[in-house]
């Protein structure tokens, strides 16, 4: 019997962080022949992702070009995917998540009629705007992929609701099986301000916020929010890899600069995300992964969004939402900060995103799914 071909579908960093334990799985398994493409939507950082796991891709659309649209992402993709598709006619797509180049990846697929593969699906804030334009690209992602792979029970529930019924696998999260590669005790940092950290003395906050939605009002009064916290928080240090994008460095820099225990540094690659995060007492972020990667260190999360497409670990008290309000956000990091009680309760909560064995799960569920195997994969119970 032909090995059954598989291609992946990423093109940003939070994308390839969490199918690049997947494409080594994939490319693990006898029964299966592992393709990979990457759209590059974001270059540089996803080329680092890619150098750390080992993975070349063979296919390279290179799209990303300054100030692109989503309308420019999309369209570029989708001309790209469907030439790629032409030559290499894959059994199965798998793409990831909520961005440009998942849905247009979908979307490509579908027009080839090939079968597509949802990892990381049913999240849902049921905003359609918020975040945006994710909330809209994971839905319809939904209504075009056969295959679901959900990291929770409520994922799952989710996507019932809409309608789907069949094809649905809860399996975690894969970002919890690439912790397992990324976070080594013995770590040297290339950003220097990072080794010299009293990691065991002060109490370092991970800080990112980058999302559109946050832009203007909400980001001011989250970056004051910050500098207030550094200024009364002597024992604190904060430690911020600004995004690129133009709105936040002049937003960040024009609150934080001259705070002394306030570090505005560069992005940082997953290795070196990972393991500073590790090394934190907590983590405020508008991001969607660290609010399931942050867990599974043991980190306390607050994050800085009006609302959260993950409320399992909002239930199971590993994160909160503190919003865009300067008075909630400094309430709660203090609470964290002096009250040892209520920093343990979140500490010591229990991950609810996975195990380590995502990757596995969602490989068996393809192979059981195409008649490779009788037997059905295994379901994660969180």
């Amino acid at each position: 019997m032909d090995k059954l071909k598989v291609m992946t579908i990423f093109g940003t960093r939070p994308e390839a962080i969490k199918m690049a334990p997947l494409v080594k799985e994939l490319e693990r398994r006898e029964e299966i022949e592992s393709l990979c493409c990457v759209t590059a939507q974001h270059r540089q950082m996803l080329d680092s992702v890619l150098d750390i796991f080992g993975i070349v891709p063979q296919f390279d659309l290179d799209i990303m070009e300054p100030s692109q649209t989503l309308s420019t992402i999309t369209t570029k993709c989708l001309l790209g995917l469907e030439k790629v598709f032409q030559e290499v006619r894959p059994d199965l797509v798998l793409v990831h998540g909520d961005t440009s180049t998942t849905f247009a990846g979908a979307l490509a697929a579908y027009y080839q009629k090939i079968a597509v593969g949802h990892v990381e699906a049913g999240l849902r804030t049921w905003d359609r705007y918020s975040p945006f334009p994710e909330e809209m690209n994971r839905s319809m992602v939904g209504r075009l992929a056969q295959l679901h792979f959900c990291p929770t029970a409520a994922n799952r529930r989710n996507l019932e609701a809409e309608g789907v019924r069949d094809g649905l696998f809860v399996t975690g999260n894969t970002v919890i099986d690439a912790l397992q590669t990324t976070v080594l005790k013995e770590f040297r940092f290339a950003e220097d301000v990072l080794n010299r950290l009293d990691y065991g003395g002060k109490k370092v906050i991970l800080v990112t916020c980058h999302r559109r939605e946050n832009y203007g009002k909400p980001m001011e009064d989250i970056m004051a929010a910050l500098a207030h916290i550094a200024q009364t928080h002597p024992e604190a240090e904060l430690v911020y890899p600004v995004h690129l994008s133009p709105a936040v460095q002049e937003c960040a820099h024009r609150y934080l600069d001259g705070i002394e225990n306030v570090h505005l540094i560069v992005p940082l690659d997953v290795e070196e995300m990972h393991n500073l995060m590790a090394r934190s007492y907590l983590v405020m972020t508008d991001s969607g992964g660290l609010q399931e990667e942050a867990p599974a260190l043991g980190k306390p999360v607050l994050v800085l969004r009006k609302e959260t497409e993950r409320p399992e670990a909002v239930q199971a008290g590993t994160v909160k939402l503190a919003g865009v309000d300067y008075d909630a956000i400094v309430s709660m990091a203090d609470e964290l900060l002096d009250d040892s009680a209520a920093y343990a309760k979140m500490a010591h909560a229990v991950n609810p995103y996975g195990d380590g064995r995502a990757c596995r799960r969602i490989v068996d569920a393809v192979l059981y799914q195409f008649g490779r195997t009788d037997r059905p994969p295994e379901t994660f119970q969180g």
